[in-house]
């Protein structure tokens, strides 16, 4: 909009112009979403009101259809030169790569988990990982992700720091073009979608994890996976309810769906994205047993969603017919195939004879439960044994960290610290550190923790649906931590709702950009202020990134970027 001057006798004229016009638009938005209601159950009209105009990349302008799988491209490639770049430092296995790393070398050998000699760790960081005792070796977490880091040992090779943190790292790159598609298939644009890649890509958080193998990177990725399955599963079923309805409304003299018809709406048949959304839940359990609260907070999301749709198509008996024709094939589509999805990853314990509790139904007979193989009974075991570690587990670490600090990053943990003495390659002065500290950039952190509060508002005064998803995942991989305040626990653990902690920043991002037909002032001021934090987000992660990639640097430097004294 640009301003233009109009003399004092034609001012009144000139407002009266305008105000016309406003009301000449109101009205045309008016027309948009009351229709007659022989209009109202055409296809057209149904997937308008249920869906949108943009209803997949196709419908994007032909010079804008590239775009839309470059962006995530891009950013997943610059993410994967941030993280494959300098892999193989530290030669030696951190933090607890100790027990993932050399899990994973064993799954590759016997397909479970077997024992170690003492000073394991030094053969393994010679390049001898061929070091195993015969014995079983009792661990609380399932395969899933420690046969993901088997895959990347079998492709490079298990004797060398490349190989341990190969699958990490093409994980974590592979869950930057994903959230930059989840991105722009919920703002629909693709400067968010762009945005959002980014800032994952240049998060120290989630770059330390994607450097390192533990199965905190992999529970991520397959707990986004799922929730990106559910977006696609969204507009399927919203499609399918618009079909089935308009041709029924096609199918009566009246042009609408007989009233039994609009009394529960029809059935919409095998959701195949939601069954996809299934199996990566299971394979999310597969990987850590906190999951498990993604698949509830995701089953009921997902119900949610079909309540509203058929609300919105003019289902009478919207709330009986969700929870019915939805809500129960949601139930089954989900929570069996992870089900079978998680017992299925424990098929090379199955195959073993002499892994950690396989033969314990043997030497324990039961009456009460002895008609069950003693496969199952054993492995229902060794879950009930893990589930009382878990439990207990509450001693003390000096990194532990409350779930209240992880918003603000209190307490973030050092996976590495060493001073390399003068001399050193990159040392040059008398005091020297490599360090990897799983600290965020502060930016991101932080204005994501205050996008959480704006998204609280959006959904409860606008009902921006957008906003209850993301808020609803960030609240699945957050809030159960709560429950359990006697537990040590570590910041580490939130990289498995990071993502959606990007997508509440970008939410917000979005509403300082503006709408596409916001004043042209309006939307340049805020595409500068957009540019201007990406800008600041990227040179505050430039400045962290020897802190997070083990670079040999001066202690001072070491301890300029130590911003709280909880940071040490």
């Amino acid at each position: 909009m640009t301003q233009t001057s109009v003399r004092p006798d034609t001012a009144g004229s000139a407002r009266t112009q305008a105000s016309a016009a406003e009301t000449s638009a109101s009205a045309g938005e008016r027309h948009n979403w009351i229709t007659r209601p022989r209009e109202a159950f055409t296809y057209e009209a149904l997937t308008g009101r249920l869906i949108g105009n943009i209803r997949s990349w196709r419908d994007y302008p032909p010079s804008l259809r590239l775009w839309f799988w470059l962006v995530p491209a891009l950013t997943a490639a610059v993410g994967g030169v941030l993280r494959f770049a300098r892999l193989e430092v530290p030669g030696s296995l951190v933090f607890d790569e100790t027990y993932y790393v050399k899990d994973a070398y064993s799954y590759l050998i016997s397909g479970y988990e077997r024992s170690w000699p003492e000073k394991a760790n030094d053969a393994f960081n010679a390049g001898n990982p061929n070091v195993l005792l015969d014995s079983p070796e009792y661990v609380v977490h399932p395969p899933v992700g420690k046969w993901m880091i088997a895959a990347g040992m079998w492709l490079v090779g298990p004797d060398n720091p490349l190989g341990w943190r190969f699958s990490a790292a093409l994980t974590g790159a592979l869950s930057i073009a994903l959230v930059a598609l989840i991105a722009q298939k919920l703002f629909r644009s693709l400067l968010l979608g762009a945005s959002a890649g980014l800032l994952l890509a240049i998060d120290g958080h989630h770059l330390v994890l994607s450097r390192t193998s533990l199965l905190d990177i992999f529970l991520m990725f397959w707990v986004l996976a799922a929730f990106g399955a559910l977006l696609l599963d969204r507009d399927d079923g919203r499609r399918r309810l618009a079909v089935r309805l308009a041709r029924q409304a096609a199918g009566s003299p009246t042009g609408m769906p007989s009233q039994l018809q609009l009394l529960s709406g029809p059935w919409l048949g095998i959701r195949w994205w939601r069954i996809l959304a299934g199996v990566c839940l299971g394979l999310a359990c597969g990987t850590k047993w906190s999951a498990l609260f993604f698949l509830a907070g995701f089953g009921l999301l997902t119900v949610f969603w079909d309540l509203s749709a058929r609300r919105a198509a003019g289902i009478r008996g919207w709330i009986s017919a969700g929870v019915i024709k939805d809500g129960l094939l949601a139930f089954a589509s989900i929570v069996p195939v992870a089900a079978v999805t998680y017992i299925a990853t424990w098929t090379g314990w199955f195959r073993s004879t002499d892994a950690y509790y396989r033969q314990w139904a043997t030497t324990n007979p039961n009456l009460e439960w002895g008609w069950l193989p003693d496969s199952v009974r054993s492995l229902a075991h060794y879950h009930l044994e893990a589930y009382k570690f878990h439990q207990g587990l509450s001693s003390e670490h000096p990194y532990e960290a409350s779930a209240w600090s992880w918003l603000v990053m209190g307490r973030p943990t050092s996976f590495y610290y060493e001073s390399p003495p003068r001399g050193t390659a990159g040392c040059d002065v008398s005091n020297c550190t490599s360090a990897i500290l799983s600290v965020g950039n502060p930016l991101i952190w932080w204005a994501a923790a205050i996008s959480l509060v704006v998204l609280l508002f959006w959904w409860a005064g606008r009902r921006d649906w957008r906003a209850g998803a993301v808020l609803a995942a960030v609240g699945s991989g957050y809030l159960p931590w709560f429950l359990y305040p006697e537990r040590t626990m570590f910041f580490f653990y939130a990289v498995s709702f990071e993502p959606f902690l990007i997508l509440a920043l970008v939410y917000c991002l979005g509403l300082v950009l503006g709408r596409s037909t916001d004043p042209l002032w309006r939307r340049r001021s805020g595409l500068y202020g957009l540019v201007l934090f990406l800008v600041g987000a990227v040179l505050l992660s430039a400045f962290f990134y020897p802190v997070w990639t083990a670079e040999v640097i001066p202690y001072q430097d070491w301890r300029v970027r130590m911003w709280m004294p909880s940071w040490i």
